[in-house]
């Protein structure tokens, strides 16, 4: 787990089950080992470090309590504010688009309930998750969670469209929200060579994948049909 005190990462080191210092009792951690074998074994999943820090976030502490029993279900949940926690494979295949190594600096535009940075910050490691949330209760909500689970991500409330300049450059970027397109300010918060994962489009919605070049000028791929809440601000 990404842990101020610096405790190596949970997650199926010997084979045996999951890290119990997330407080997991063993229903809970089950159900995730189950959830992760599925991922796998469908090939949803690639990269060894995604699945890991899937493994190892504890997903139920993530969604009300009225809906733990479905916390390990691969669907979207909703958590208030008309937002939803996401599908456990996409957030796996957008941090595998992601590609995201120990150490990067990443920026989040839409905190949410804290599940996708959670993952991320297993990976990139403490206070290198940057994270701006449009809902000032998700933000405060979010705040208590993942410092009560350990993580040190950067949350602030805001309009995600100006990314969060002071922390720049990232070495990638990802949104949990679907604008209209990707917009300019968090394009250009990323380093030549960085990536940026997005749900883009109005009604029909699709993944993609922007690369900064060197010169300045944006690869863009495409990566199949998606289903996210707008992104605020943006209507």
């Amino acid at each position: 787990m990404a842990r101020p005190d610096g405790g190596k990462n949970g997650g199926r080191d010997d084979g045996t089950g999951s890290d119990s210092s997330h407080g997991d009792d063993g229903a809970y951690a089950d159900a995730r080992n189950r959830l992760v074998d599925r991922l796998e074994s469908r090939d949803r999943i690639s990269n060894r470090r995604t699945l890991d820090a899937l493994q190892s976030v504890p997903r139920h502490e993530f969604v009300p309590e009225g809906r733990r029993d479905a916390a390990y279900a691969d669907r979207p949940l909703p958590i208030g504010e008309g937002q939803t926690i996401s599908a456990p494979h996409m957030v796996g295949i957008m941090t595998d688009l992601l590609a995201p190594e120990p150490g990067d600096r990443i920026l989040e535009i839409g905190t949410g309930c804290g599940y996708h940075a959670a993952v991320t910050a297993e990976i990139v490691g403490p206070g290198n998750v940057y994270s701006v949330e449009y809902h000032a209760s998700l933000a405060a909500a979010t705040r208590e969670r993942l410092d009560r689970l350990g993580y040190d991500v950067a949350v602030r409330v805001g309009d995600g469209h100006a990314g969060w300049p002071e922390h720049a450059p990232y070495d990638g970027a990802y949104l949990t929200c679907a604008p209209e397109r990707v917009p300019e300010a968090v394009i250009e918060q990323v380093r030549p060579g960085g990536r940026i994962v997005a749900p883009v489009g109005r009604g029909r919605q699709e993944l993609v994948r922007l690369t900064r070049t060197a010169d300045g000028s944006v690869e863009r791929e495409r990566h199949g049909g998606v289903r996210f809440v707008p992104m605020r601000g943006d209507d």
